[in-house]
């Protein structure tokens, strides 16, 4: 019988890892498509778009930084970059205040800054627009940073607050018994503290910005001003004949996002598992 239950055991885990071999092999699969045609001429490609290449071409990528991608790429990493930053210094300090400063209405305030997070983007566009034009910022960064700030706002307060809570009591007594001020409190010990959850929304945030088209495609019509995204819809469409420029323009715009998981990526579940188990 114990016998019998140790190969039923055996088999569902050989089942369950040939599941997630063959789902693996199926997200792994668009991924090799795309890095290998971007080193592949275009009569290599066609003949065997699954071969290896074996002697690589670049003409692919000079040929798709001739073009605008340069200019779109560090457009978007000009919004990234200064819209993820402004949130998550915006959001510590407001979650900070919110779990730490007792004040009326203090659960009300959190209560409706997360209930914000099911507002979505599209709801907000034509006001945004009418508003964006009354103040000369259409094709304009501000707007869009502005907007993206809004919108990241009520999650990352939601998950700061929610990793604030678990922090003892007796360490912050400790430091206020010290003399720190409130200020210094949370820049030394807090902030330290929060080293996976700050670098989770950092990650889940750069993710999202990077990735947003529907805004960038509507605030930032002029053409020097779109973002990689936007780029590359019209990319597809210009060289739709040439695939291994296409496949080299998708690179050069997932790179980052790659970098990005690669370096947050052992903070990224201990980072949204942090606030589930309460501090002293």
């Amino acid at each position: 019988m114990k016998g019998h239950t140790l190969s039923t055991q055996r088999l569902g885990a050989l089942l369950r890892h040939f599941v997630l071999i063959i789902f693996s092999i199926g997200a792994l699969a668009p991924v090799y498509l795309m890095v290998s045609g971007a080193f592949k001429s275009q009569d290599e490609f066609l003949r065997n778009p699954w071969s290896f290449p074996t002697a690589p071409h670049f003409g692919a990528f000079k040929s798709a930084l001739s073009d605008q991608l340069g200019r779109w790429f560090l457009n978007s990493m000009f919004l990234t970059v200064t819209a993820v930053g402004i949130t998550v210094a915006i959001g510590a300090l407001a979650a900070w205040g919110l779990v730490h400063w007792p004040f009326r209405g203090r659960g009300t305030v959190l209560g409706i800054t997360v209930s914000l997070m099911v507002v979505p983007p599209v709801v907000l566009l034509i006001p945004l627009f009418q508003m964006g034009a009354r103040l000369g910022w259409i094709s304009t960064f501000r707007i869009v940073v502005l907007i993206y700030v809004g919108l990241m706002l009520p999650f990352s307060v939601y998950l700061l607050a929610n990793f604030f809570r678990t922090i003892p009591p007796s360490i912050l007594e400790a430091a206020s018994i010290d003399g720190a001020s409130a200020w210094r409190t949370f820049r030394s010990i807090v902030l330290p503290l929060s080293g996976p959850p700050v670098v989770t929304l950092f990650v889940v945030n750069l993710l999202w910005v990077w990735n947003e088209l529907l805004l960038a495609l509507v605030f930032l019509q002029s053409d020097s001003k779109k973002t990689l995204m936007v780029g590359i819809t019209g990319f597809q469409s210009r060289y739709s004949l040439d695939i291994p420029t296409v496949m080299a323009g998708m690179s050069i715009a997932t790179l980052p996002l790659v970098l990005t998981y690669l370096f947050g990526q052992r903070y990224f579940i201990q980072g949204l598992t942090s606030g589930g188990v309460k501090g002293e």
